[in-house]
């Protein structure tokens, strides 16, 4: 084996002993930029890559983040026929959203060069979660390539632990966590927040933060040291500017401000706002030549966004003025209505202002959980949140390909929110799935979803544990006269204007989850404090009028809601139960018309019996109680004939379990033949358990003793 030494390495320590290393220099060297980073046996390679060349007039930097993990890494095979990875799962989506979401804002304003970052998860460790890792891989690739990047970021998750605050704890730990959220951020600001917690206070959650980015300083310090090592990263590649026309700004600028500020104080609905917004644009443009639009209509449409920018943001922070009229901190108009799916188990309206969901819940058992067959991650989960944005609810025509980033990310919010307020154990025995359908949108579509979700649960009866409520905020500053204004539930056109978008949903005790994108440098934590507060008094506002329509979960389910009650068996008997090649369990369920789902869990069989008649599940309760009985000797039963032979007949006294009634203990009177007693195949008999022989099982039973001497035979 070679010992030349090829590229470079930078190692540093999270602050608990754990060594996390960058290399460079070694693999994927055509490239633009590539490492691996590594912590214990965890490997992630990262790459990036960006095309030399622009498209020509391209207003939008074409960006992808992709985050894989490799089978082979943890030394497993993919499920499925091809068994080979294929299409990225919904947890590899959320981690590429999670580092898109970091990386974005970090390029230069004008950089429009295609770029496609990489991350690959090469060897797992089983206990350590490598997508903490993802976002310092990516932004320690682009940190050693050419390509303009105003980073470096790093991202770590943050999680309370016992009251103590832990970086980047492993899977084992995370089960005992009050709080858990991923942090991405640079040496100087946070950047972005998203993570779940079980009702704690906005302090504690800043406090996290905090926490979080003190161990992003030491990484984004390690990528420097590391790029300092590379001569290709101190010289970064240059791309054409855009086409700028400072006298065609200042025109614009002249003729339209005060006119786009009117507009903008004017309290119309979306379309109507964007309608005159428009006319405004087509007036301006009407003075041109068609052969003078095909060289200004770009400029002119851009510098309108950015007249209408200011315009919105001076409104909104001079004289506390929004779009629609409302002031910083007010609400708009809710209503909700539930019930409204009489077929479905569950099911509400919710409506806040221009954005509206439809949402339902379905209540599954065992057969309906997903299985979950990742790298790192496997098994069971029985609760699902599936966000849908159809085009027309922002009234689009769009072609539909299945489910975007976008949604599962807005769902996996949502999801994260109701969690913590499940109902576990015997309280919960269904699999739950909540589907958001957005019929409109306007403004938060995920927190309408989070308050849907809650009103559908309690109308479904389950016995979550308090209804949970969700608000988005966001942020208007300029740093360099110190004004801003924060904003109560956002609309859509002040999310994109706006400097800080953070969700933020909870009880009325405390938050459940958050997400948080942070478009301005130099964020204090007391405006960051003063924020959460504002949000906190729009949560409960919202919460007040959820309430008003429904309070507390349905004293039942529904009438067509299937049924569910669990037995617990000693786990000896789970194969009497099933039966030989599951002759007995399908004959139950059968006569029954219920489903039977049983389960090992240690020492015990657990067994779901999940009907909607109740007279089936108790069909199926006395079977069972049966198969799983121990004749008693003494006790009397009444039995089943199942055959007759010349020295007796069996009789079943409990369900698979028979014993001998020899001639001689059908009567007082001697019998020639057991069929002078008059008793057939499938008579019911009364009989008394005499013995039983514990080696073999054999039981001993009397039909005289149970009667007079003077009875001689049955009438």
């Amino acid at each position: 084996m070679s010992t030349t030494k090829i590229g470079f390495t930078k190692e540093f320590d999270l602050g608990d002993g754990r060594i996390v290393s960058i290399e460079t220099g070694k693999l994927a060297k055509q490239a633009d930029g590539s490492v691996v980073v590594k912590m214990g046996e965890t490997m992630l390679l990262a790459t990036v890559v960006a095309k030399k060349e622009v498209v020509e007039g391209q207003d939008f930097l074409p960006l992808s983040v992709d985050y894989q993990e490799k089978y082979a890494a943890a030394g497993r095979f993919p499920g499925g026929f091809f068994k080979r990875e294929a299409r990225p799962s919904e947890y590899e989506i959320l981690i590429s959203r999670l580092v898109d979401r970091a990386l974005r804002p970090m390029f230069p304003d004008g950089y429009r060069a295609e770029t496609q970052v990489l991350i690959s998860l090469v060897s797992a460790e089983k206990n350590n979660l490598p997508d903490a890792l993802a976002g310092l891989a990516a932004s320690a690739a682009l940190a050693v390539s050419d390509i303009p990047f105003n980073g470096p970021i790093s991202e770590v998750r943050v999680a309370r632990i016992d009251e103590k605050f832990v970086i980047n704890p492993t899977i084992t730990e995370l089960a005992e966590a009050d709080i858990e959220i991923m942090v991405a951020g640079t040496l100087e600001n946070i950047v972005m927040v998203e993570g779940e917690m079980k009702e704690v206070t906005e302090q504690d959650m800043i406090e996290a933060i905090k926490v979080a980015h003190k161990a992003i300083k030491v990484m984004c310090q390690a990528q420097l040291d590391l790029a300092d090592m590379v001569e290709k990263s101190k010289v970064k590649r240059e791309y054409p500017a855009e086409a700028e026309d400072e006298t065609l700004f200042e025109n614009m600028k002249a003729e339209l401000y005060d006119k786009v500020y009117a507009q903008a104080k004017s309290p119309e609905g979306k379309a109507e706002r964007k309608a005159a917004m428009d006319a405004l644009k087509e007036e301006y443009l009407a003075k041109y030549s068609e052969e003078e639009l095909v060289e200004k209509a770009a400029l002119v449409k851009k510098y309108f966004g950015k007249i209408q920018k200011e315009a919105v943001r001076n409104l909104a922070m001079d004289e506390k003025i929004r779009l629609d009229g409302r002031k910083p901190d007010e609400i708009r108009p809710i209503w909700s209505e539930v019930d409204y799916l009489p077929a479905a188990h569950g099911s509400a309206i919710f409506t806040r202002g221009e954005t509206q969901s439809l949402t339902t819940v379905t209540l599954g058992t065992k057969l309906d959980e997903q299985t979950i067959d990742g790298a790192v991650f496997e098994g069971k989960n029985k609760f699902l949140l599936h966000y849908n944005f159809p085009p027309f609810s922002t009234g689009e025509v769009k072609m539909m390909r299945g489910t975007s980033r976008r949604e599962i990310g807005h769902g996996n919010l949502a999801l994260r929110a109701l969690k913590p307020v499940l109902p576990n154990g015997n309280d919960n025995p269904y699999t739950v799935r909540i589907v958001s359908d957005i019929l409109e949108s306007n403004g938060s579509s995920s927190m309408a979803t989070v308050c849907a979700g809650t009103l559908a649960l309690l109308d479904a009866g389950v016995k979550i544990t308090k209804p949970v409520s969700g608000i988005a905020m966001g942020l208007i500053a300029d740093p360099a006269t110190n004004r801003y204004t924060i904003l109560s539930d956002i609309l859509g056109d002040e999310d994109h204007l706006g400097d800080m978008d953070f969700k933020v949903t909870g009880t009325r005790d405390g938050i459940t989850a958050c997400q948080m994108d942070i478009k301005i440098d130099g964020l204090s934590y007391d405006l960051m404090a003063e924020a959460l507060e504002q949000a906190k008094k729009g949560r409960m506002h919202i919460l007040g009028e959820m309430v008003k329509t429904i309070s507390e979960p349905r004293a039942d389910y529904k009438p067509h809601v299937p049924r569910i009650v669990k037995m617990t068996i000693p786990k000896e008997f789970i194969g009497a139960i099933i039966g030989p090649g599951g002759k007995v369990i399908q004959e139950m369920q059968r006569e029954s018309g219920s489903t039977i789902v049983i389960e090992e869990v240690g020492e015990y069989g657990v067994i779901d019996i999940v009907s909607d008649d109740k007279e089936s599940i108790d069909f199926v309760i006395n079977k069972i109680k049966g198969i799983i009985a121990v004749p008693e000797i003494g006790e009397v039963y009444e039995g089943t004939i199942k055959s007759i032979v010349p020295f007796g007949m069996f009789v079943e006294i409990i369900p698979g379990k028979e014993g001998l009634l020899h001639i001689s203990e059908i009567e007082w009177r001697r019998l020639e033949k057991v069929e002078d007693s008059g008793f057939k195949v499938g008579d019911k008999i009364e009989v008394k358990l005499l013995d039983l022989d514990k080696k073999t099982g054999k039981l001993k039973l009397s039909r005289k003793v149970l009667i007079p001497r003077d009875q001689p035979k049955k009438d």
